[in-house]
């Protein structure tokens, strides 16, 4: 099992440079900008439609009223994706361009929602005069055709702005009215590239392109419903956290479009009074294959608390039980840890896939697939029942869903605790005399740099996994009586700040980001540094060790 672990890792920088295309991570981005809208619309489904499942409606004008609010929100969510997708790859182009040619943001994304509906709606005439907008292709039904139009957007911007192709005014004319006419030449490119296209294109497919593309991708849809499909998806989220990679920022790019197309779809056979069976949603994600997180920990992490005879097991699961009840396991994946940690890979990765085929199963059988987007910290049996509408089976599939994941996880959670009680048995034998460990400022390296500024900034996907190295240094610091603090922000928070920190630490998931922070630190002289799963585990547990790690790293800054 090492030796595949030893194997995994030396291809590390393959999924590493998966992860940080620059297109996967706009439609990642563009996506995260607006789950308040998702979450936001799908209230109003609830309170439309959960008085239902026991027999009492709403009066349909009230109906009426809430679904106002979802169709203008949700409805109009590929809208809004062209435009928030664009604006996160125009970021990254600007990131590469001289910085006296950068694009606009807002007029790129203006160019895009343009290019959106040129390609993807039907204008009809009202019955009482006048043209409408054909609203079913605004929502997630038109999310393939937002991403491409979002791509070439960016792209006939860059091109642009890269070869400095626009209209120059005078210097006396104020600079908003110059940025004006710079982007008249792109913008106009935009819009005539996607009116020629949706011409040229409905001469042979009346419907539109977002129609095709749709038909296009049909069987791909209906694979990743499928068991092999579902087993793909959620082992591969699972294999990459394992190996210390961001799963999700590598998987959800590619199936997002389908996860909210398959809810909007169940909503609307629920609705009709019919099976909602598409299986593969946010929810699937969140309550089922990755109840508690990443690794279907829920249920490891309750038998660590309750069963571990290990102190160091006890003691991350009584801390953690909270966090991961909320899906946040960051604490358990780097404190057990179950990162590149070779007793759990095989419970780690197919725990996963095991959930999910239970779950299609009980859909296969008449259960409802999910209906409703929740909040990701929505604790995960809640989750599915709320998400499924109440669905009766799902009262069955939730506790036997538990059951098969605490005898899935056991048998490697009682193997790694005993490893762990004699590791723990051994060290009480050791004279305390013998520690290595740092008692004070004596090391050259800590007092060569005593006087230095010591802060340091470390970085995640969203503040959780940082949090416990910030912590750790915070600790170590106040053992060893330095003047150093640690500060634990989601990638994303850092631009505005990153100037006030010497060093700036990645968790091992956002290895990926290394070279483009590293270009937005340079210009502060800020040293930035991507740490290897087991050394951020070290260094979690070992506050000391950290705070000497750290104020190496500082002090190599003007080597």
């Amino acid at each position: 099992m090492n030796a595949i672990i030893d194997i995994l890792e030396k291809n590390k920088p393959i999924f590493e440079k998966i992860s940080s295309n620059p297109y996967l991570r706009a439609i990642r981005d563009g996506f995260i900008s607006l789950i308040p809208v998702v979450l936001f619309s799908s209230i109003f489904l609830l309170i439309a439609f959960v008085p239902n499942i026991w027999g009492q409606q709403l009066p349909d004008v009230v109906v009426g009223h809430l679904m106002k609010a979802y169709d203008f929100s949700m409805g109009i969510l590929g809208l809004l994706i062209s435009a928030t997708v664009v604006k996160s790859l125009a970021t990254t182009f600007n990131g590469k361009l001289p910085i006296e040619r950068q694009i606009n943001i807002v007029s790129v994304m203006a160019a895009s929602t343009i290019g959106f509906l040129l390609i993807g709606i039907t204008a009809k005439p009202l019955v009482g005069g006048g043209i409408g907008l054909e609203m079913g292709f605004m929502g997630t039904k038109g999310l393939l055709s937002a991403f491409l139009v979002a791509f070439i957007t960016a792209n006939i911007y860059r091109f642009f702005v890269k070869n400095d192709i626009k209209i120059t005014m005078p210097e006396q004319v104020p600079a908003n009215i110059s940025q004006t006419f710079a982007d008249l030449f792109p913008m106009a490119a935009t819009i005539i590239f996607f009116w020629v296209f949706d011409m040229i294109f409905r001469g042979f497919s009346p419907d539109g392109f977002t129609v095709w593309l749709i038909d296009v991708f049909k069987p791909i849809f209906s694979a990743a419903d499928g068991y092999i499909g579902l087993a793909i998806i959620f082992g591969a989220m699972a294999f990459f956290w394992f190996i210390g990679i961001h799963g999700p920022s590598i998987v959800e790019p590619a199936v997002a479009a389908i996860y909210l197309d398959n809810v909007a779809r169940n909503l609307e056979l629920f609705q009709a009074g019919e099976h909602a069976n598409f299986v593969l949603a946010q929810g699937t994600q969140y309550f089922v294959a990755t109840i508690g997180g990443t690794g279907a920990n829920l249920v490891i992490t309750y038998m660590m608390a309750l069963l571990a005879k290990s102190k160091q097991l006890k003691t991350i699961g009584r801390a953690s039980s909270i966090p991961v009840t909320f899906g946040i396991n960051e604490p358990v994946l780097f404190g057990v840890p179950f990162v590149l940690n070779p007793v759990f890979m095989i419970p780690f990765i197919f725990t996963p896939i095991i959930n999910v085929w239970m779950f299609k199963f009980f859909i296969d059988l008449g259960m409802n697939g999910f209906i409703y987007n929740l909040p990701w910290t929505t604790p995960g049996p809640l989750g599915l029942i709320l998400g499924t509408g109440f669905s009766p089976l799902v009262f069955i599939m939730m506790p036997l869903l538990l059951i098969v994941d605490f005898l899935i996880y056991y048998p490697f959670f009682r193997f790694y605790d005993s490893q762990l009680v004699d590791q723990e048995s051994h060290r009480q034998q050791v004279d305390t005399n013998d520690s290595k460990d740092i008692d004070h400022v004596t090391d050259p390296i800590l007092q060569a740099t005593v006087d230095q500024q010591l802060d340091v900034l470390v970085l995640c996907a969203n503040g959780a996994t940082s949090s416990m190295l910030a912590t750790s240094i915070n600790k170590g610091a106040k053992e060893l009586n330095l003047t150093m603090s640690s500060t634990a922000l989601a990638y994303g928070q850092h631009k505005d700040v990153m100037q006030k920190y010497p060093l700036i630490v990645l968790a091992p998931q956002m290895a990926s980001m290394l070279h483009e922070i590293e270009k937005d630190a340079g210009e502060f002289g800020v040293k930035v540094i991507s740490m290897s799963g087991v050394d951020y585990i070290h260094y979690t547990r070992n506050p000391k060790d950290a705070v000497h790690f750290m104020i190496q790293k500082i002090g190599e800054k003007d080597d």
